[in-house]
């Protein structure tokens, strides 16, 4: 049984004076993997150009862009029709060039303290295996509130943590950093979700996934309390979300920025 989605995710910067000069790395075009099959995509930038493409040690094939000299403004539009098919959030082997061990290794927004310590340790079952981190999932999802509005993008696992609530992106980072202190490799993934209620969002979605030995990855979205289904699409994975935010980069000059995010995913 599958389904496909048709998506087009359009970000728009505007500035109050000219950039002299920026340059993004783009994580915006997804690529073939379990239960999933990219039928069309294409990437269109207005105000800039491309370039480079490369794939990156995640295998997250990144797409580098420049400003057109002093432009104001940047639309970047990604687009395409996906086929997703069921895996119960299973993605398989790990594949890449990146070492298992890599994935236990803490960054800035996953370092635990003694919140993610205790949510750690309220887990049940076989440290690592699937009951494990299902209860560590649901753990976190009763003690961090979805909440949105209230939380700040550049909070660690711990920051989200002691405030007791958070979006997507705290979730998961929580949980990364909880498996991370049992010593289990996890890893955090961005992409899209096609909602039961709407079909315009306000932002993409994010996940995270955890090696399971027999297993290989598999995916645990917190906020929602299930694995991954074919309502989910993955577009990019890394140790935390710097590493697999869709848009980072850089930028010369004081200009003061405004960015608008349009996002549609629905059924084909």
């Amino acid at each position: 049984m599958t389904q496909t989605l048709s998506i087009r995710h359009r970000t728009s910067y505007r500035y109050d004076a000219p950039v002299p000069y920026a340059l993004l790395q783009l994580r915006l075009k997804p690529t073939d993997t379990t239960g999933q099959t990219v039928q069309s995509w294409s990437l269109d930038i207005d105000g800039g150009q491309v370039e480079a493409e490369y794939v990156d040690h995640h295998c997250n094939l990144v797409t580098l862009v420049s400003f057109a000299p002093d432009v104001a403004e940047v639309t970047l539009t990604s687009e395409g029709v996906i086929t997703l098919r069921e895996t119960h959030g299973v993605l398989g082997p790990h594949q890449g060039f990146a070492p298992m061990w890599l994935f236990e290794r803490q960054t800035p927004l996953t370092k635990a303290g003694d919140v993610c310590r205790a949510l750690t340790q309220a887990a049940t079952g076989a440290v690592g295996s699937l009951e494990w981190l299902h209860s560590l999932s649901s753990v976190i999802r009763a003690a961090v509130a979805y909440e949105t509005g209230k939380s700040e993008v550049h909070w660690s696992a711990e920051e989200a943590a002691k405030a007791g609530h958070g979006v997507c992106q705290d979730h998961t980072h929580i949980f990364i950093a909880c498996c991370r202190l049992a010593h289990v490799p996890a890893r955090y993934i961005s992409g899209y979700l096609l909602m039961d209620d709407r079909t315009e969002q306000d932002a993409t979605h994010a996940w995270a996934e955890a090696f399971i030995e027999g297993l290989g990855w598999v995916g645990f979205d917190v906020s929602n309390g299930i694995s991954p289904d074919k309502r989910y699409v993955r577009i990019a994975s890394g140790l935390d979300y710097a590493e697999a935010a869709p848009v980072t980069g850089t930028r010369f000059g004081n200009a003061a920025e405004i960015m608008d995010v349009q996002l549609s995913v629905q059924q084909q």
